[in-house]
């Protein structure tokens, strides 16, 4: 017999989705933990090699909040296709990513990184490059 949904409740996801949710979070933050320091690699590119072709936004949804909350993971090392920080310019997280990347030995020239000389192309030449 299935519960009945409360009067003002949200609908809860079946657990299927949930599953499906969860193994794309590992996905991706495990195809960013590969990213060795000194490097970056686009949305799209993380998408492509964790195997979510086309959803970039996806990863910038994952990514999400890892400032706020203290995360190991070198989120600072994924940069939007056009060679820049997808982070609004001026706020403080724009501040710290462009730093650590700075710090790791990334240059910036008129804010953007080249992909050919900074972007990471995953073992095998697995992912696409633009630049």
């Amino acid at each position: 017999m299935r519960r009945r949904q409360a009067a003002g409740e949200a609908p809860r996801k079946p657990a299927a989705d949930l599953d499906a949710a969860e193994a794309a979070r590992r996905a991706i933050l495990s195809t960013i933990e590969r990213i060795p320091a000194g490097r970056v690699s686009t949305y799209g590119q993380i998408a492509w090699i964790a195997g979510y072709p086309g959803r970039a936004r996806l990863v910038g949804r994952v990514l999400g909040g890892m400032l706020d909350a203290g995360s190991t993971t070198p989120w600072h090392r994924v940069i939007n296709a056009g060679g820049q920080i997808s982070l609004p310019a001026f706020s403080d997280a724009h501040r710290e990513q462009k730093r650590r990347l700075r710090a790791e030995g990334v240059v910036f020239e008129n804010d953007r990184i080249s992909l050919r000389r900074f972007g990471w192309q995953a073992a095998g030449g697995e992912s696409p490059l633009i630049d």
